[in-house]
């Protein structure tokens, strides 16, 4: 990071008294939960590009349109396809934690679908399919399809943007205080309502392993370690955690789940909920270093109007700002901390063959998507979303500097504690996969 620091004597008294008057006010903006709906951010009035506008504006001028399943899932199969979201993604969770509760139950979970930038969520019977995807600028967008059956099969439906319910779930710090999304572990009891006097969970790749997926469904094999899912937990006594562990088929179950032709597949695999739990907290720290960079350099600019500073001034607080965001990305894009699993984990389905089979690969056929699943979920731990549209968008304030840390970790010179999981073979695997598949990282 290139950075022109020039420090007024005379004016610096009135900086620290105005720049402390400033920040008082940007934080009682946070408190609120509402700062991204002020400049420069402008969350809910800004014009945005995810792929589910883009869908929507295909649906608008005719060039497609979606078809509703009486008998089976409504407008689901074709929302997924329309979006190149693979069925094999699917995982199901049955606590009641979101907005459709009365829908929700062990016997009825909802569905959750991805692929590397949306997220859709399916309830049985005439509810919403909720959608959230993810612009470059303006981070997670939340949308909804109603699932009425058509009057006339030649009209698609409506897909509607929310516009302020879900991200009074959304945008917390959870989500790490941005509108995004998060992965939940909660102790249900059997009719899925979460006992929150035992506490919940915030999962993502660094979550111990028997903490994880309170309210889900787990299909897929992983030896001694435990987990939360695939139970009820309606009494005072100790929990047994075996009772849901290594669970091949849903059918083993003791639930009566209503599964059939009510949903596309017959699993909730595990490694999908694993790649689910890294990316969602992946795509927030990419928004968190987004906005709080634009905050920071707008806050900045404001500062120097008001000190009468050069437009080019940038403060210490600016600078600090910035380089935390910067550093939260790297940590989530090398996994540091992540969980080290005890035994191997073997999915049910073919999420695993299909999320690799996407790439790139170099001309060694090594990826970023390649799994490990022995030790840690990627054999090569830099996360895929390096090469998403919100990582490609970031203002260069924090991009160049994410970028500099990168060939920093990568060629050796940064040998601290947090990288120790990336030995030399590791980092030099990553290099030379970049320089096949995305060549502008490397210097």
């Amino acid at each position: 990071m290139v950075l022109n620091l020039k420090f007024s004597v005379a004016g610096l008294l009135t900086g620290i008294i105005a720049a402390a008057l400033f920040a008082i006010s940007f934080q009682g903006l946070r408190a609120q939960d509402a700062f991204f709906e002020h400049p420069p951010i402008s969350y809910g009035s800004t014009e945005v590009n995810d792929p589910v506008a883009r869908l929507i504006s295909r649906i608008e001028s005719g060039e497609i349109q979606l078809e509703y399943e009486s008998s089976k899932t409504g407008y689901l199969r074709s929302l997924l396809a329309a979006l190149d979201i693979p069925l094999s993604s699917q995982t199901l969770v049955f606590s009641k934690t979101s907005m459709q509760v009365h829908k929700i139950s062990p016997q009825r979970p909802r569905a959750i679908y991805f692929n590397d930038d949306v997220y859709v969520g399916y309830v049985q019977g005439r509810g919403m399919i909720e959608l959230g995807a993810t612009d470059p600028q303006q981070g997670a967008i939340f949308y909804g399809l109603a699932q009425q059956p058509p009057t006339d099969q030649s009209v698609s439906p409506e897909i509607m943007r929310d516009r302020g319910q879900c991200i009074v779930c959304h945008a917390s710090s959870r989500t790490q205080n941005v509108p995004g999304y998060l992965i939940r572990s909660v102790y249900p009891n059997r009719s899925g309502h979460p006992q929150f006097n035992q506490g919940s969970f915030n999962i993502d790749h660094k979550s111990p392993f028997d903490q994880r997926w309170g309210g889900w469904y787990v299909t897929g094999t992983h030896g001694a370690m435990q987990h939360l899912g695939n139970q009820t937990f309606d009494g005072d006594g100790p929990v047994d955690l075996q009772l849901g562990a290594n669970q091949e088929s849903l059918d083993d179950l003791p639930f009566r789940l209503v599964l059939g032709e009510k949903y596309p597949s017959a699993h909730s695999d595990i490694v999908a909920l694993m790649v689910l739990e890294h990316q969602v907290q992946m795509h927030n720290a990419i928004t968190f270093a987004n906005f709080e960079t634009r905050l920071a350099v707008h806050q900045n600019q404001t500062m120097n109007q008001i000190l009468e500073r050069e437009q080019d001034y940038v403060s210490e607080s600016t600078e600090r700002r910035i380089v935390a965001a910067c550093e939260r990305v790297i940590e989530y894009l090398f996994f540091c901390d992540e969980f080290e699993l005890t035994d191997p984990v073997i999915g049910s389905s073919s999420f695993a063959s299909e999320f690799t089979a996407a790439g790139p690969f170099d001309s060694q056929r090594r990826s970023l998507r390649e799994f490990d699943l022995q030790k840690r979920i990627f054999r090569y731990p830099l996360s895929y979303l390096i090469y998403s549209e919100s990582f490609d968008q970031l203002p260069d304030q924090v991009r160049l500097p994410i970028i500099a840390r990168i060939n920093q970790i990568l060629s050796g010179q940064d040998t601290s504690e947090k990288f120790q999981h990336l030995n030399s073979e590791i980092r030099s695997a990553i290099r030379d996969i970049l320089h096949e598949t995305k060549p502008e990282i490397l210097k």
